[in-house]
């Protein structure tokens, strides 16, 4: 016994020693820090914070010299067990293995550097990561230096980024599992005497999980059927990178890495997770790193499609000089020869969505007529090809690999409007020109992706900021005529609205392999009932709502509902709001009752409800009086009821009113649309709404009275009119969708919570082009 006793001491200590170690998950849902609350402001504090890797030191702002409040971030998953993030330093060594052979021996040193946006261990879903990191204090000791970064078992090149009073921004490359990575900083400040400078290390452990189970964001390079495929240069870049089509396609590649870093970013501090758009990729030859070329390193990087129109160089600028032209009629031509270029290229078959960026190649400055040719920026999320373009015209100011990235964004050199163009007169210099340039193609892919214009950030034009994302140090602008920031810092950036970002986050591009699976009933359905209370529900739930004041351009105030315990995605499938209600939130007062509120209530797969008016959604004009002086309400009215000689109906099912009335089954009357519906009851008696129209004697469904199954609600497809519909009952049973099942869109019709159906209403012309629910408590 005295054994066992000494076996189980020694077990129990050996246990207690081993190290615990700090872990991080992005999560498919969004931080509990998020309520339901009105928001006005653009973006919520930045959830940018210290690594818990080291505690002693304090997120610092160097504006206002104090730790800034912020929200928690979201915990991410755990990731394969490792070393915590350890800060050294090391005189003379240059450590060309970023395994750290010094890192267990040396003391940590102070000035290592400090990462602040990500935390060790940290699992993402994107190629090129931004990273905003610290050395020492910098509101004690601001140093100026450069941090190189040395890549997990040396497998993608090392590359520097400045340090700007002891803070950095880098962008490192990952790949596919953990990432090891060794940040080094160097300066001459703390210079030792030595020939050798001293090295301040810290390592970091980044897994990165590709994703291949979204949709991705394809990019093509789009040229006339003629076209030499070259872009606008001066000549002195011309002879230094040529201005080709490789040169083309590596620098649009970089672009639309950054596109990715910048979002993925936002995303985190919105508490969303590091979730982001991904690209189609293939094995190819590298550009990311200037030294791949040399090397001829083969890399899995995003693809990028070149397509030809049918069009010639020529046409394309004709037409777009016949576009300038305020008294053009086909203002938007330009975008669809390039939309019927891209289907013809990808083919999609019905029913499948691409999302698909293009840059039109053949943009070019017309020193003439003073005019870009060739060039439109417009952005769409209609129709089964969600496209985005913008023109070449920029292009030269692009980076075209990681290492170029500082110097892109650093380079004054004025805009020489004798070969290129000054868009807007926002891009008087090299830098400039590249913001506009990237940041405008990405305003284009925000529209592709569903986005409005907002009150700020991408989606307004705070892109021409774009450049503080990436650099610590801001040049002169020839846009504001001033000296640019000496310090940027996070809260300077350029951000997507925060109503961006609830776009994104139930966007399928965006999906995170923890999200639930997307429901494919897009739907709002909208009733109103008594009290002056108006439901809303959704079977995908209820993600935010926007209220638009009568007058404003933008969305002000919008209500979210996130993190909602009741439904597995975390949103709620019915809501109750009041008029008086939204009218103090926009206006602080329910005086203002001349002014219209327009609603547009978003469900959790990105279908959305608009209420024109909401005082004009009352119960007065949606009551229907019912049997025994109840009160029936109307849902929100499917199809337009618009067709010629459509005349108003509604039918109270006697079912709902008369006890002994069973109903026992229902035919359905459809061709390639509903023509009606016929319910039966035990007593051999019917009721119909419509016409007893399309295949001859219809469907009929047949409810399991036995069982006590009754009708709960119907599927309907609806668009001008009614093209199908699936009865849905108590049971869990569907019949299937009777008439078109692919026409219009797909709304689900069941009874808000303490409701129960009384009847229909609707319309009905040659067959059934309006149809509603009307329901009671």
């Amino acid at each position: 016994m005295p054994f066992f006793k000494e076996l189980r001491r020694r077990s129990k200590a050996s246990f207690q020693k081993t190290p615990a170690h700090s872990v991080e998950e992005v999560s498919g849902t969004s931080s509990s820090t998020i309520d339901t609350s009105s928001h006005s402001s653009i973006t919520p504090p930045s959830s940018i914070r210290p690594t818990l890797s080291s505690p002693s030191l304090p997120a610092l702002s160097e504006s206002n010299g104090s730790t800034a409040s912020t929200p928690v971030a979201p915990p991410q998953r755990p990731g394969p067990s490792v070393i915590n993030s350890q800060r050294n330093s090391v005189i003379g060594s240059s450590a060309s293995s970023i395994n750290g052979i010094y890192r267990t021996q040396v003391p940590s040193s102070p000035y290592a550097p400090r990462i602040v946006s990500v935390s060790d261990n940290s699992w993402v879903n994107q190629k090129v990561l931004l990273v905003y990191g610290q050395i020492g204090d910098p509101r004690q000791h601001p140093l100026d230096g450069t941090v190189t970064v040395y890549h997990h078992q040396d497998n993608f090149p090392s590359v520097g980024w400045p340090v700007t009073a002891s803070h950095f921004k880098v962008l490192v490359h990952l790949v596919p599992g953990p990432n090891r990575l060794r940040f080094d900083f160097v300066s001459p400040k703390l210079s030792t005497g030595s020939t050798h400078p001293a090295i301040h290390s810290a390592w970091i452990c980044i897994n990165y999980l590709p994703l291949v189970n979204t949709p991705p964001l394809q990019l093509v390079v789009l040229l006339g059927k003629d076209s030499e495929g070259t872009y606008d240069a001066v000549p002195e870049r011309v002879e230094r990178e040529g201005n080709g089509l490789d040169m083309a396609i590596r620098k649009y590649r970089m672009a639309a890495y950054l596109w990715q870093a910048f979002t993925g970013e936002q995303m985190f501090r919105n508490n969303f997770g590091r979730r982001c758009f991904r690209f189609e990729e293939e094995w190819q030859s590298g550009t990311l790193s200037r030294r791949d070329l040399t090397q001829a390193q083969m890399r899995n990087e995003a693809k990028i499609h070149v397509v030809r129109t049918d069009k010639t160089v020529a046409e394309l600028r004709d037409l777009n000089i016949a576009q300038q032209n305020d008294k053009a009629e086909k203002k938007d031509e330009l975008f669809a020869i390039a939309k019927e270029a891209v289907r013809k290229h990808f083919q999609p078959q019905p029913g499948q969505k691409q999302y698909v960026s293009v840059l039109l190649l053949d943009s070019h400055w017309d020193t003439t007529s003073q005019m870009i040719t060739g060039h439109a920026a417009l952005g769409s999320g209609d129709d089964d090809i969600k496209m985005a373009i913008f023109g070449s015209h920029c292009l030269q100011s692009y980076p075209s690999c990681l290492e170029d990235v500082v110097d892109a964004f650093s380079d004054c050199t004025r805009t020489d409007t004798a070969h290129v163009a000054n868009d807007c007169g926002e891009a008087g210099s090299n830098w400039e020109s590249a913001n506009l340039g990237i940041g405008a193609h990405l305003h284009e892919v925000g529209h592709l992706f569903g986005c409005p214009h907002q009150e700020s950030g991408v989606m307004l034009r705070d892109y021409v900021t774009l450049n503080r994302t990436f650099l610590t140090r801001e040049p002169f602008s020839t846009r504001t005529k001033t000296q640019g920031l000496k310090v940027c810092l996070p809260n300077d950036e350029c951000s997507w609205h925060r109503l961006d970002a609830l776009r994104f986050r139930f966007h399928p591009s965006f999906r995170l392999p923890s999200d639930p699976y997307p429901n494919s009933d897009d739907s709002v359905q909208v009733w109103p009932v008594e009290s002056g209370k108006i439901l809303f529900t959704a079977s995908s739930g209820i993600a935010f709502m926007e209220l638009h004041a009568e007058g404003e351009d933008f969305c002000h105030n919008f209500i979210e509902y996130l993190n909602t315990e009741s439904s597995p995605n975390g949103l709620p499938k019915q809501v109750t709001v009041t008029e008086s209600e939204l009218r103090q939130r926009l206006f602080g007062t329910e005086k203002e009752k001349k002014k219209k509120i327009r609603v547009v209530v978003f469900s959790g797969a990105m279908g959305s409800y608009t209420v024109e008016d909401i005082s004009q959604l009352k119960s007065k004009t949606s009551r229907v009086k019912l049997p025994k002086g109840q009160s029936g309400y109307k849902s929100g009215r499917l199809g337009h009821s618009a067709m010629e000689g459509s005349e108003p109906e509604q039918l109270l099912l006697e079912g709902a009113f008369v006890h002994h009335k069973l109903l026992t089954s229902i035919k359905v009357y459809h061709g390639l649309a509903l023509d009606g519906l016929e319910f039966f009851y035990a007593d051999k008696t019917s009721q119909l709404f419509g016409k007893r129209g399309g295949k001859p004697d219809g469907d009929e469904f047949t409810l399991d009275v036995r069982r006590g199954e009754i009708l709960l609600g119907f599927y309907v497809r609806a668009g001008l009119w009614i093209d199908g519909i699936e009865i849905l009952t108590s049971l869990g049973r569907k019949s299937g969708v009777y008439g078109n099942a692919v026409g219009g869109s797909g709304h689900t019709l069941i009874p808000p919570l303490g409701y129960k159906i009384a009847g229909i209403a609707g319309s009905c012309a040659s067959w059934v082009d309006g149809f509603s629910l009307i329901i009671q408590h």
